[in-house]
């Protein structure tokens, strides 16, 4: 059985363990190092953060959402991360978090969510897409990792109850 709870500073060992884990796989962020803790915490939305525990109490994943733009008109649009543990993928927890972070996203007034995700990593962009994410594009070449070119995805999640006209 799975919880979901809020992330605060406490998990941020286990949370940055895990943001370790997602850089190792080389196909889930262009990142190659986790930020401080204060870094992350600046640049994530505080109440839209959320960790996954296991029965046992271990954080088995992590999802939260990151402002697009500071500018006022994009206050409903943000961007999703979600990221497992490499012992517990594969088990859905990923589904969890994202259906979670979704329906209080929404609570919060956000219309928009979007993802950036490398076309190789096939299970998180099926995780997407099976919450609503839909392909809207894609960034060609956007960055270099070890010397080579990626791409990244554009997904985005419109949300059928806020920001409806």
């Amino acid at each position: 059985m799975i919880t979901i709870r809020p992330l605060g500073p406490n998990d941020w060992p286990a949370v940055r363990e895990i943001y370790v884990q997602g850089i190792a796989t080389g196909d889930a962020t262009l990142e190659t190092s986790p930020p401080e803790w204060e870094t992350w915490d600046q640049s994530h939305v505080s109440d839209l953060r959320y960790a996954a525990l296991s029965d046992s109490g271990e954080i088995a994943g992590w999802a939260a959402l990151t402002p697009v733009s500071g500018r006022c008109v994009y206050a409903g649009v943000a961007e999703v991360s979600v990221y497992i543990g490499s012992s517990f993928r594969g088990q859905k927890i990923g589904d969890l978090l994202l259906k979670h972070l979704i329906d209080q996203s929404e609570k919060r007034g956000y219309w928009t969510l979007q993802a950036g995700i490398f076309p190789e990593n096939v299970p998180s962009i099926r995780l997407h897409e099976k919450n609503d994410f839909r392909l809207i594009g894609y960034r060609e070449n956007i960055g270099k990792m070890k010397g080579n070119w990626r791409t990244v995805n554009l997904l985005e999640r419109r949300s059928k109850v806020v920001g409806i006209s």
